[in-house]
């Protein structure tokens, strides 16, 4: 497991929240250093060209033990959002969906549904999306392409749905 920053919290840039992220990388391949990370980058391009600060990001073996031991560990003690690309089709070691049952406390499926909504090939992805404490888990493919269009589908209602586990006054959009 390869990891860089931490859990610090931020407060306001230019008059409004800076939210956090973390992306998390699931790749048998990636780990082995078979395999270049292009998924993680692009979300992290993404978020980042979103106005969202990433303080992490780290990758982890398939199978439900090492993805949950690692969304326990990057979820504890972070209010925002951790992003998971890789193991949620069909293989046998896409066990993503399953390690991330094990640490969520509530499901978010409109956040998944509307991953799924994206692209036809949707339809095969069993990623989930959910919350654990003051954290928005969301699971997406592998494929740079895919996990872009599946991040970008909620990114919008993101900083809203962490305002809200924050319990922050909000107006709904």
């Amino acid at each position: 497991m390869t990891d860089s920053g931490g859990n610090e919290s931020r407060g306001t840039a230019g008059g409004g929240t800076v939210h956090q992220a973390k992306v998390v990388t699931v790749s048998d391949g990636v780990m082995a250093g078979t395999r270049e990370d292009r998924s993680g980058e692009a979300l992290a391009a993404i978020l980042g060209d979103a106005g969202w600060e990433v303080v992490s990001r780290s990758v982890v073996a398939d199978g439900v033990v090492s993805v949950a031991g690692e969304l326990a560990r990057v979820c504890a003690s972070f209010a925002g959002l951790v992003v998971t690309t890789g193991g949620t089709g069909f293989a046998p070691r896409d066990q993503t969906p399953e390690g991330t049952r094990e640490v969520i406390e509530r499901e978010a499926p409109g956040l998944a549904e509307a991953m799924r909504q994206v692209n036809p090939l949707g339809r095969l992805s069993r990623a989930i999306a959910g919350i654990k404490g003051q954290t928005i888990v969301l699971n997406t493919p592998g494929s740079p392409k895919g996990a872009a269009e599946c991040l970008e589908a909620v990114l919008d209602i993101l900083p809203h749905a962490l305002d809200l586990l924050a319990d922050v006054p909000t107006s709904h959009p």
